[in-house]
């Protein structure tokens, strides 16, 4: 199918979640996570001095005062929290682990090719996740199936804001100029998937397996990027 076809189809942009989408929350949740949470305690100690550390640091500081920064961290990372200077230090660390080669990311085995078969019929392809822009770019530069940031016109993460809020993907919409209708968000997160749609953007619920993901009834739903493919009249292998 031609990205003529697609456009005529009313798709010309795909905004992607990653855990539980692209990637198995196993990845995430069983790899990631712990990599990052045994990497703080040095990452603290022997990058005091680091512009980066010091900004989070500090914003740690602000949101829990008196509390100590790993300590904090820890609490946030006990309860999966979703807070923008754990985000940036967990990305700070994984970008150790990529750069030695301790980290590489596993896409689900039908991703890699839908996303190389949309990029190529001319659909542009973004990335929305609650991890930092940093840690979106370090996954998909440094995966089992090569680097994808070639494919990507875009990365957003929580400076846009929250994804259960549908002000966030009026605020990615404005920022790109992207038209709502004919850009399709992709996630697992039903209550993401609630406030894309608020914000006019169409939607699709993935329902992986792997993952064990509840389907939802408000959105059409996939188990896979080629059903994504089928329903939205995408390109198809």
């Amino acid at each position: 199918m031609t990205a003529t076809a697609c456009v005529s189809a009313g798709i010309d942009t795909v905004l992607l979640d990653i855990e539980g989408t692209t990637i198995p929350v196993s990845f995430v949740h069983s790899v990631l996570f712990p990599y990052a949470r045994a990497a703080m305690p040095v990452l603290l100690a022997q990058r005091a001095d680091d512009p980066a550390v010091r900004a989070a640091v500090a914003e740690i500081a602000d949101l829990a005062p008196g509390v100590p920064p790993l300590a904090q961290l820890n609490a946030w990372m006990d309860a999966d929290e979703k807070i923008g200077p754990l985000k940036a230090l967990q990305g700070l660390a994984w970008a150790d682990g990529y750069r030695t080669g301790a980290l590489r990311a596993t896409l689900f085995a039908d991703v890699a090719p839908a996303l190389r078969r949309w990029h190529a019929a001319g659909l542009r392809l973004a990335v929305y996740s609650s991890g930092s822009e940093a840690a979106q770019r370090l996954i998909y530069g440094h995966t089992t199936e090569g680097d994808f940031i070639p494919l990507f016109d875009g990365f957003y993460d929580l400076r846009i804001g929250g994804k259960r809020a549908a002000e966030s993907y009026r605020a990615i919409l404005a920022e790109t100029g992207w038209t709502p209708g004919r850009t399709l968000f992709l996630s697992d997160i039903v209550a993401e998937l609630d406030a894309a749609a608020q914000a006019g953007l169409r939607t699709c619920q993935l329902v992986r397996a792997e993952d064990g993901t509840v389907a939802g009834t408000a959105h059409p739903v996939a188990a896979t990027l080629d059903d994504v493919s089928r329903l939205f009249a995408l390109p198809a292998a």
